[in-house]
């Protein structure tokens, strides 16, 4: 079937006129936008678009959060054959100029006044960017520079050209609308999407309106989505994930998608809308989890004596009940006053009542994380995917799910694993290849149309993929007790992160004696708890330095320790030394990628003092560190750090040793 965006648009305009395609919150009330309403506003913009010069195979960019009208931007260049790029909102101005001189734009549509001035500093480098439009005017008045409009006129625009055009009796948009949908294949490209380039410069994928439906379809397929799906939309544009659960699956299904006044009102406006299907990456509900955490903190006596009885129970019941084992009589009871007084209210309170289906994917999820969401009654699942892939690979279906694994090839998928332990995908969902870079299309799409995720993993007896890590980052320790074991620093990491009060982690120790990390402290979680403790203290990097805090950060540590020292895979991977960074690591520092992923090999160069120091035995280090303000200023933040020593259980002994300093 030949389907493309528009195309689904226009069935879900003939089929579903007045149902509910789109909610926005705007001064504290959900406006809703029909299908027949959005479909409208689609015909508009795309007549002025075309105005502006908008050709067939053109690129241009979307910038902002999720807003019923830069949904019907991209919808309307689709409908004209253009390709739409969604950039990162909160990237900065020179981490936008790459992707839009590589893919040749000359037209943007962005949000507001933010992502202009961000435009207007782009255009200094890459005069090309001729044509910038702005959906939100505030601030915007006195702005004269050349080629910026404001989006109501180009919808004006539209909305006169369309006066002269004729009606299709079809479905009563105009033939010109219809004809430019009609010329569309489903074969053409749909979207680019930059990575977020943990090395180098990012690369765009290009995706087909082809490789794309039938991802979403498959989705839909394996969870039995409906129309009476309702889903939040928070997530940045740009990232695939955000595209393919509040675009493509939902033009795809015809569910409501709900978008939220603003970034800091996501918390309540979720309660409200309640999602029926919600996706999220492991640090959404990490933040979730610590947010619980403190709040039981500091609550009264009684709740916390319920709150910890019956977690207990749910930790023992809840996941056997959601896997569809058999429960007994007196469990099942016990976990009935649970999911009244402790379950079912901090459901409501997280605005999970509704949820039937929830997804986390992105990077691997702690297990402890992953249960904790289970056991209160939330059917949290994991899958497997990339940009690359459209997303779907793998999903754990209901009653099969397992903390380890991120479930069994979906529809169309092939996976085998290769010599050196890649996983390999053949789908339909493959990227078209990388936009102007054959050579990286090479390199991870094989002759026989394999795609190489540089993942490790194994497929276990029951079909589940497992993933260990990237294949890069798998190393070997070298030299001491545990001289050749298996090191996966991104295992190890989020079973720190599980603890509410580690915000990130780093770990090092390939081709090393032992293993070291750097933490980040939760601000919020760790100033709770100091707080409560009658610990002063004047901001992060106060905080981060107390002892209290370091003992604190070592009884986590050790934690993690004796769990890995049962793994006898990964029991050389316990962590001998650590130390709390001075500062939270950040985007805007290039520490993070846009998706909040550690840079571990940046963040090994810029802080290589740290390293030297961890493994040379110090105690402590003086580090000066340069820094980037939201505000575009620069600075630098400086402080001696300690340098902490764990305990690591020693390979073939059951008692404790503690590394000499």
């Amino acid at each position: 079937m030949n389907l493309t965006f528009p195309r689904l648009l226009l069935q879900h305009a003939a089929t579903r006129p007045l149902a509910d395609a789109l909610r926005e919150k705007e001064y504290g009330i959900w406006q809703n936008h029909t299908w027949a309403g959005l479909t409208a506003l689609t015909e508009q913009l795309a007549a002025g678009l075309h105005l502006a010069g908008l050709q067939r195979g053109d690129h241009f960019v979307v910038i902002g959060a999720n807003r019923p009208r830069l949904y019907a931007v991209m919808l309307a260049g689709q409908s004209l054959g253009a390709v739409p790029i969604a950039l990162y909102q909160d990237a900065v101005a020179a981490e936008m100029v790459f992707p839009i001189q590589n893919a040749g734009v000359r037209l943007a549509v962005v949000e507001d006044q933010e992502q202009v001035d961000k435009m207007l500093e782009v255009r200094e480098s890459y005069p090309e960017l001729g044509r910038l439009y702005f959906d939100d005017p505030r601030g915007l008045r006195h702005y004269n520079a050349s080629g910026l409009f404001d989006l109501n006129a180009l919808l004006s625009e539209g909305q006169t050209f369309l006066a002269t055009q004729a009606k299709d009796a079809r479905n009563g948009y105009s033939v010109w609308f219809n004809q430019q949908i009609e010329q569309a294949q489903s074969e053409d490209v749909a979207a680019l999407f930059f990575t977020s380039g943990t090395t180098g410069n990012p690369k765009g994928v290009v995706h087909t309106h082809r490789s794309l439906i039938d991802r979403a379809q498959a989705g839909q397929e394996f969870d039995r989505l409906t129309e009476k799906e309702e889903v939040l939309a928070y997530m940045p544009l740009a990232w695939i994930g955000q595209n393919i659960f509040s675009y493509a699956q939902w033009l795809v299904c015809g569910y409501v998608v709900n978008c939220p006044e603003s970034a800091s009102t996501v918390a309540i406006d979720l309660r409200e809308v309640g999602p029926t299907y919600y996706f999220a990456p492991p640090r959404i509900f990490e933040a979730l989890l610590t947010s619980v955490m403190i709040r039981m903190e500091d609550a009264g006596w009684l709740k916390r004596t319920l709150f910890k009885r019956f977690m207990a129970v749910a930790q023992r019941v809840g996941p056997a009940r959601m896997q569809g084992s058999t429960v007994s009589l007196s469990d099942r009871l016990l976990y009935a006053l649970g999911d009244l007084f402790v379950y079912g209210p901090l459901r409501n309170n997280l605005g999970f009542s509704r949820v039937r289906v929830a997804y986390t994917a992105g990077e691997a999820i702690g297990p402890d994380l992953f249960r904790f969401f289970r056991a209160i009654g939330v059917n949290l699942k994991q899958l497997y995917g990339s940009t690359e892939t459209a997303v779907f690979v793998c999903l754990q279906a209901d009653h099969q799910v397992s903390a380890d694994t991120v479930g069994v090839p979906c529809r169309g998928v092939d996976i085998k694993i290769a010599d050196n332990g890649e996983i390999l995908v053949r789908s339909p969902g493959l990227l078209q290849g990388y936009y102007k870079n054959p050579e990286a299309t090479a390199e991870v799409l094989d002759a026989d149309g394999w795609y190489h995720t540089s993942d490790a993993g194994f497929l276990d007896q029951q079909g589940q993929l497992k993933i260990i890590d990237r294949v890069k980052d798998v190393g070997r320790l070298k030299g001491g007790v545990y001289d050749g074991a298996m090191f996966a620093p991104k295992y190890v990491e989020n079973k720190l992160k599980f603890f509410p009060f580690i915000k990130e982690v780093v770990a090092y120790g390939d081709q090393r004696e032992q293993v070291c990390c750097f933490l980040n402290i939760d601000f919020d979680a760790v100033g709770n708890w100091a707080e409560r403790r009658n610990l002063s203290y004047t901001g992060y990097t106060d905080l981060a330095q107390k002892p209290e805090v370091y003992e604190l950060m070592r009884d986590c540590v050790n934690q993690v320790n004796q769990d890995l020292s049962a793994d006898h895979l990964l029991a050389g991977s316990q962590v001998s030394r650590f130390l709390v960074l001075h500062k939270e690591l950040d985007a805007d520092d290039g520490e993070l990628t846009r998706t909040n992923k550690v840079r571990r090999g940046f963040i090994a160069d810029k802080y290589r003092v740290l390293v030297d120091a961890l493994y040379e035995g110090r105690a402590e280090q003086y580090i000066e560190t340069q820094v980037k303000f939201e505000d575009g200023r620069s600075g630098s933040v400086s402080a001696t750090l300690q340098l902490a020593n764990a305990t690591v259980v020693k390979k073939g002994r059951h008692e404790a040793h503690r590394e000499a300093a």
